[in-house]
Formats: structure tokens, sequence, C-alpha cells
């Protein structure tokens, strides 16, 4: 159970990495996130 639990939360983690990182400079500024803050910002999402 724990490791399908880990592997949902890892890819949730790199879909979230992946659509944040498609965003331009300016839609990141509009939801009050820097581009350097993307992976904290995912991994709190989990």
């Amino acid at each position: 159970m724990n490791l399908i639990r880990n592997y949902r939360n890892w890819r949730r983690y790199r879909e979230t990495v992946s659509e944040l990182s498609r965003l331009s400079n300016r839609e990141l500024s509009d939801l009050g996130i820097a581009r350097g803050d993307i992976n904290f910002v995912a991994r709190k999402s989990i």
C-alpha cells in the first residue's frame, strides 16, 4: 500500500512541476509563484 501511495504522490508531484513549468513568468507571477519556487509549491501539493 505504501509503495502505491508513494508512486501516486511522486506522479502528482511530477505532473504539477511539469504544468507549472509550462507557464510563462507572467502567468506564474499572476499566481504568486516565482519560477524558482515551482518545486517547493509542487511538494506542498502532495
